[in-house]
């Protein structure tokens, strides 16, 4: 699909007719988020960069797991299961990393990198309490509350700092420069300290995000209950960035009393199974770290293991038209799905697919789940593979699965080269009476002569109990395309929600 096709990377604006999520399994109704404000001096845009910045300083001076790995491919379906609950006006270009380190510890930089450490992980008696700790830190972004206590010249010193702790300085120098903003490098990782009204703010959005997104609000003090009962002399570190706010669990409760009763979700399969992986993965203590910093060591080690990081997503080349020259052929075999195939859980629901495929979450609210071989994705968007979101009505309005269908066809056409070639079929998905249609666009990829081609999209829409759907665009040149649909209905074939 090429780039300037609205749904080769994500829908950025409400449709006329749908509104579009990244997971099915956020709540809506309820309570309401809170306006955060804004800070004087760092807008959204200094707040991003800056994050970013520390992030990738992050990256250097502590050991990162991969992207490929089962705890951050989980941590980042958690995320973005949270994320998708957050109105898009307020929202930020969330990700989700996992650093090796034994201690617990949660933090999340301005304009929305977040870490999360293994034995975080481990700790977590259940997806609930896990998801606590992750709504509390995004909960911080979303109030901007370290841009509010902090200047843009102060960011900037902090960065100059962590930069020349790389080098090999001493930590305490770049202490001494966060200090005044609540920001430090530590042995475990970066601090940020805040306030007991920062953390009263962020328990009570954490609040809300869990509850959008079916988890018991509770879920977040239990966990910071356990860990300081856990603590002894030296408790997490995450205890000492997040002063006790105190009646953390009353608050809570008083929070929540008058919203409307849900159906719970405590735990999962994915989590029991990414816990269990988690506990035997090499881990380091913060002494251990800290003195890694010193030598280089976890810049070099990151980088043999493939956790690079890269930063935001690029941008969708709004200005490209479909008479841009496509990227080069790739061969049959670098794209050919192998008959071995492997399981994924995809937040509301899951299935199996081809073990050379590659799972790839959102990194932010609005983009696609996609399942593809990495040859078969160029910067223009997937040629080979297939795109998962979902879709649903206006608030309050209920649209039969014809109509979703034929608006979400119609929103394809009227905002990209994309035209139906065929007419609409029920399909049943997982005992689900869905809709199947057949759509033509143009591949990103050149034929094997170096012409453009055309390709095939196969729209498949299941309906959810809810009233939203979950749809599938299974993508492949149109010459190609047969070869590939016995494993794209071996997917279907798969699904459970």
């Amino acid at each position: 699909m090429n780039s300037n096709h609205f749904f080769a990377k994500r829908l950025s604006c409400l449709l006329t007719l749908l509104v579009v999520v990244t997971q099915l399994s956020a709540v809506t109704g309820g309570p309401d988020f809170p306006n955060p404000g804004n800070p004087r001096s760092l807008s959204r845009d200094d707040q991003h960069q800056l994050g970013l910045q520390a992030a990738a300083q992050v990256y250097q001076q502590m050991p990162v797991l991969p992207d490929s790995s089962p705890e951050t491919q989980y941590i980042r379906q958690l995320g973005q299961k949270l994320v998708a609950t957050i109105p898009s006006e307020y929202s930020w270009p969330f990700e989700f990393h996992v650093i090796a380190q034994k201690e617990i510890n949660a933090f999340a930089l301005p304009g929305g990198p977040m870490f999360v450490n293994l034995g975080t992980i481990t700790a977590a008696g259940d997806e609930a309490e896990l998801a606590g700790v992750m709504a509390h830190e995004m909960a911080h972004v979303y109030m901007q509350h370290s841009a509010k206590q902090a200047d843009k010249a102060q960011w900037t010193s902090l960065l100059a700092g962590i930069a020349s702790g790389v080098a090999g300085a001493t930590l305490g120098g770049l202490a001494g420069q966060a200090a005044q903003m609540g920001i430090s490098m530590t042995a475990q990782g970066v601090s940020l300290k805040y306030s007991r009204n920062d953390e009263s703010q962020a328990d009570e959005v954490g609040a809300i995000i869990l509850y959008k997104a079916g988890y018991n609000p509770q879920s977040m003090a239990d966990f910071f209950r356990t860990l300081a009962a856990q603590g002894g002399q030296i408790p997490p570190q995450i205890l000492s960035d997040h002063p006790n706010p105190g009646n953390r669990e009353q608050a809570i409760e008083k929070e929540i009393q008058n919203w409307p009763p849900r159906s719970y979700q405590t735990t999962s399969a994915a989590f029991q199974k990414t816990k269990a992986h988690a506990q035997t993965v090499k881990s380091f203590s913060g002494e251990e770290i800290a003195a890694g910093q010193k030598t280089g060591q976890w810049a070099a080690l990151n980088k043999r293991n493939g956790a690079v990081f890269t930063g935001a997503p690029a941008p969708v080349n709004t200005s490209a038209t479909t008479s841009a020259s496509p990227a080069a052929s790739v061969s049959s075999q670098s794209v050919l799905p192998s008959q071995r195939t492997v399981h994924a859980e995809l937040g509301p629901m899951s299935l199996t697919h081809p073990a050379n495929w590659q799972v790839t979450m959102p990194r932010q609210q609005g983009d696609y789940v996609t399942i593809a071989p990495p040859a078969g994705v160029n910067e223009a968007g997937v040629g080979y593979g297939v795109l998962i979101s979902s879709a649903a009505p206006p608030q309050g309005q209920r649209m039969s699965i014809d109509d979703i269908t034929q608006a979400l066809v119609a929103e394809m056409q009227q905002r990209s080269n994309v035209k139906p070639a065929g007419s609409m079929q029920s399909i049943s998905v997982s005992g689900m009476e869905g809709r199947s249609v057949s759509l033509q666009s143009t591949s990103p990829f050149a034929s094997a002569n170096g012409r453009q081609q055309t390709e095939r999209d196969w729209l498949v829409t299941v309906p959810q109990s809810n009233g939203s759907i979950i749809y599938f665009i299974f993508v492949a040149p149109q010459a190609e395309f047969e070869h590939f649909r016995p494993a794209f209905e071996n997917m279907l074939k798969s699904v459970e929600f």
